[in-house]
Order: structure tokens, then sequence, then C-alpha cells
């Protein structure tokens, strides 16, 4: 089937979904290929705020009670994507973070590190489902939107999209899965130069290095999907098993992830002003990009 014929047979790859009961996340279920898109549109800064993180927890509840219902047969695929323009993630919220570490509030670090893990753990064993997560990446996926991304199944990226982990920028590191997914992805000593570069890389570059899992052109992150979903329903058992058997070789606990994060507590709290300063800057640059992507959306 060539491309004009797959997208009018699939229209809802090409549209945006209607806004449903999130107010920080949009969904749609593509009924003939059984696929759950949800897009992410945080607010005011496109990063894991609160808001979006349990508008998430809350549709993957949704889409478990749904399997359970239809004896797993409601969903084959869940694709996380976003719903603005060149822009899949921007990481963690960081203003949060300075006041939280301003005011030595260990806790509040703790509880926003665990509701990120709980729904990255989630999205990386599939929901404890038979489904396949699958993440598109169109635009800058940084931070925790890098590390939401590697906990997909399947990570699919359109060229001249950048990937990257840019916390120890401001004296951190990513503490919500990156190292795990990394370094079983590419090992110990690629993954911790790439943690501590703090540069970002192209698709490119990480499909070469076997990040990225699909390479699609730039605008046809969709239609990427959509032939990947074609491809693995010809051989669905043997995608399913080999992702069973991926579960097996290359487990990642959550109590694994839950001790990250507690390093990760302990060292935002060692940060010092200086620190702090370039996290604002940092928290300036994603309200601009947010307010440019905004104009073009106007």
């Amino acid at each position: 089937m060539n491309a004009t014929a797959l997208l009018k047979e699939s229209p809802s790859a090409l549209q945006k979904p209607e806004s449903g009961e999130y107010s920080q996340l949009k969904t749609f279920y593509d009924a003939k290929y059984k696929t759950g898109w949800f897009a992410m549109k945080g607010t005011p800064r496109p990063c894991f705020t609160p808001t979006l993180l349990s508008n998430i927890s809350s549709y993957f509840k949704s889409v478990r009670q749904e399997m359970l219902l239809t004896q797993g047969k409601q969903y084959d695929y869940l694709v996380l994507s976003s719903d603005i323009d060149n822009v899949f993630n921007l990481g963690g919220d960081l203003e949060l973070f300075s006041q939280l570490i301003k005011n030595r509030d260990a806790d509040g670090l703790l509880k926003y590190a665990i509701s990120c893990i709980d729904v990255l753990y989630a999205n990386m064993v599939h929901l404890n489902t038979e489904l396949t997560t699958i993440a598109l990446v169109k635009g800058d996926a940084l931070g925790g939107g890098f590390e939401a991304a590697l906990s997909s199944n399947v990570l699919i990226a359109e060229k001249g999209s950048k990937l990257g982990l840019p916390e120890v920028l401001f004296n951190l590191f990513p503490g919500m899965g990156a190292y795990s997914l990394l370094s079983r992805k590419i090992g110990t000593a690629k993954a911790e130069k790439m943690i501590l570069s703090g540069r970002l890389y192209s698709a490119e570059e990480l499909y070469e290095l076997g990040v990225v899992d699909v390479l699609a052109d730039e605008g046809d992150g969709e239609l990427a999907v959509y032939r990947y979903i074609q491809k693995a329903s010809k051989a669905q058992n043997s995608h399913q098993a080999l992702r069973r058997v991926r579960d097996l070789c290359n487990p990642v606990s959550y109590d694994e992830l839950l001790n990250i994060t507690k390093v990760w507590v302990e060292s935002a709290l060692k940060l010092e002003s200086r620190d702090l300063r370039m996290m604002e800057r940092l928290v300036q640059r994603q309200s601009q990009r947010s307010e440019r992507a905004e104009t073009v959306n106007v």
C-alpha cells in the first residue's frame, strides 16, 4: 500500500484529536488499527507539569480498564506524541524544581519524581498488558522528554529532531530513568558519556547509535508509525514474543528507578545559587519556546 492510500485509510494519523477530559493531553482512538494516540501539551511550558503527569496517569488507568473489559483486545498500540509544533517535551518542571530546592523540600521533590517514574514505568512495561508502546518524536525531546521517549517499546523520530540530556548544565543528572534505559540500549560507557556531555543529539545520530528504532523523514512521523504497525501486524506473534524476551533479558525494576530518584533528590538539594540561576535561565527558554509555538498555532 502506498503512502497516499495509507493516509486515506487512517485519517487519524494526521488529525489532532479534540480535547477530552484531560486539560494537558489530547487523546484519540483509531479503531481500525486498535491504536490509542495521546498527545502532550504541557502548559505554561511544554514540560512535564504535575497536571500533565496526572493526565497521563489517568489516561493509562482508563486504557487498563478498557483492556480488562475487552480481555486485552481493545488496544494493540499506544502512541505518545506531542500537540506542540517542533517540541516533543522539554523535560522536568524546572520552575517547580527551583522552588522546591530553595524551600529545601525533599518530600516535594521526591513526590514529583515518583509521579514521573510511575508514568515512565507504566509506559515501559506497556501497562502490564500485551499492547506495545510507541513514542513519536517530532522536534525537541530534552531531559525528561528524552526519558519518556526512551521508555516506549519503540522510539520513532523524525529527521531533524533533537534529543538530549542537558541536566549537567545546572550541575544535576537525569534522575527519572535515563541511565537505566540508555545503558541497556547502548552500554554503560556510552550512556554515561551522553549524560555527562549535556549535548543535543540529532535523531540521525541516535539512530546510528541504536537509540532511535525508526528514523522517519521530516513531516512523515505519523506515516512511519502506521508503516511500523502494518509491518509488525504481519508478524504479530514474533514481535510480541520478542518484546517479552527483551523484557526478560533487560528488565528495569520499579525499585531501581525509585532508588535512583532518591539519589536525584539528594543531589538536587546540593545545588548552589549559580546552579539555580542556570536552571531559571532554562525556564525562561522553555517559556519562550512555548510562546513561539502558540504564535505559530494562532
